[in-house]
């Protein structure tokens, strides 16, 4: 079924280029898959996400061992679940023409973009794990290419592909040496559970690992806008079309810490111990650094950006914690954030659509004349504070439980810990500080809503169901986590 899953997008965007009417496929592809993703969900429930379910396999290479192959767990499952959350909400809030009337390949982008993301996660087997993220990664220019806001978006596009063009460069090479010193005497294979098995039985030599480990780190950190490489984010979903911007904040950005998690931790685990020192500073860089940054924003869109690489940091910190509880808080922060980014997101391209402006010096006092946004970004930004209740919060909590979990003395990490609890008070500052600018005080008098709101109410409200759910209830989430480094 996950074959099945990953397949409706791209002949979703066949369809659509065949026969236009791109909304309305997109519409009916992207609602299939949630149905699907739904029955899934509930499937791993049953089984606890212990084990791969709906594996299927298509043989390419016999030597070496190399297949279409897909499956999910717990971990992926929740990601694919993500994905076609966020998929469904993007396709609602797109127009129903792209600029000049290129509708198709507006709603063919996305398509693949979504594809990419699900094949990414859905994957089984290495190579097409990286192959179907760069799939993502073309579509993605081109929607920022030519649908995206502002002057310059044509060099902010090349810009991101430059930036994750050079990491996947970098991962690539990781990955490459990952594999060549894996194989065995056996049949070579990309099948990454035989992979993790070879690792931990004949594992690689604490010298090569240290350096593989930190290739294949690398690659993935730039992905996912790792400090000091994350410069290319802000802007690219500043610039990017509405639906770019949910998808690849809200989702594609969460490939690279899957990967991480999936491949380099089991694999590489002398590797991540030798760099633990380093990954505790760069994820600082994201909560404390960019913090700041964000703070200093004037305009929503940009410090949007900028406080989806922040939150970045505490997933890293996850990671860092190498241990269960860390981790899963990690794949949870992964998915609460996921969610509220989209969120976030379709709320700022409203406000843009409606203003054609989006300075904070400018706007004010929108709240009598656009109460349903004032409501919602509220929800919104309590969300990405990390207010109780919301998903954000259980799984922040959850990565410091982690941290904190054997601390017998205060070591680095307890101390990265508690420096990073700051970043939920950076958080409040700019996100409130946001919120006052847009809907409380005054706005400029020649400001005036240009036009009508278009934006439909249905996926904001499912966006902040979900965040209010799996806060309240978060071992939905994290009884499908099983993850032991």
């Amino acid at each position: 079924m996950i074959n099945i899953i990953v397949f409706i997008p791209i002949i979703a965007a066949l369809l659509i280029g065949f026969l236009g009417s791109g909304k309305k496929i997109s519409l009916l592809a992207s609602g299939t898959n949630l149905i699907l993703g739904v029955f899934i969900f509930f499937e791993l429930i049953k089984t606890g996400g212990k084990e791969i379910i709906y594996e299927s396999s298509f043989l390419i290479l016999e030597t070496p061992k190399l297949a279409l192959s897909f499956g999910v767990d717990g971990m992926s499952g929740i990601l694919i679940l993500l994905t076609l959350i966020v998929t469904f909400c993007a396709v609602q809030v797109s127009p129903e023409k792209g600029p000049d009337g290129k509708e198709k390949l507006f709603h063919i982008s996305s398509m693949l973009i979504s594809a990419g993301a699900l094949g990414a996660f859905g994957a089984t087997d290495m190579f097409f794990m990286f192959a179907f993220h760069e799939l993502a990664l073309i579509p993605t220019f081109l929607m920022i290419a030519i649908y995206g806001h502002g002057r310059d978006k044509v060099a902010i596009a090349w810009k991101i592909t430059i930036y994750l063009g050079l990491g996947s460069l970098v991962l690539l090479g990781g990955l490459i040496a990952l594999y060549s010193n894996l194989q065995g005497s056996g049949n070579p294979t990309f099948n990454i559970a035989e992979l993790t098995d070879l690792a931990q039985s004949h594992p690689i030599s604490d010298s090569l690992q240290k350096w593989i480990f930190l290739s294949v780190f690398l690659g993935f950190g730039i992905l996912v806008s790792l400090f000091p490489f994350h410069s290319w984010a802000a802007p690219a979903y500043a610039a990017a079309p509405t639906p770019t911007a949910m998808l690849h904040a809200g989702v594609l950005k969460k490939f690279g810490l899957y990967g991480i998690i999936r491949i380099a931790m089991p694999m590489l685990p002398e590797g991540l111990a030798s760099w633990h020192g380093l990954i505790l500073v760069l994820l600082l860089g994201n909560i404390l650094y960019v913090g700041f940054v964000t703070i200093a924003q004037s305009q929503l869109d940009k410090m949007l950006g900028n406080s989806s690489v922040m939150h970045m940091g505490y997933a890293f910190l996850g990671i860092a914690c190498v241990n269960e509880i860390g981790t899963n808080g990690a794949v949870f922060m992964m998915f609460a954030h996921g969610v509220s980014i989209a969120l976030l997101f379709a709320l700022c391209g409203s406000l843009r659509e409606r203003l054609n402006t989006l300075s904070l010096n400018r706007i004010g006092g929108l709240s009598g004349k656009v109460p349903f946004l004032a409501v919602t970004f509220g929800f919104a930004a309590f969300a990405s504070i990390g207010l109780p209740g919301f998903a954000n919060f259980a799984s922040e909590v959850t990565i410091l439980f982690g941290a904190f979990k054997e601390a017998q003395q205060i070591s680095s990490l307890q101390i990265t810990a508690i420096l990073a609890i700051w970043g939920v008070v950076i958080s409040a500052v700019y996100m409130l500080r946001a919120y006052r600018g847009v809907f409380q005080g005054e706005s400029d008098r020649s400001l005036t809503l240009v036009r009508k709101d278009s934006l439909p109410k249905s996926p904001i409200v499912i966006l902040i169901i979900i965040l209010m759910i799996t806060g309240f209830f978060p071992n939905i989430i994290l009884s499908l986590l099983h993850f032991k480094p």
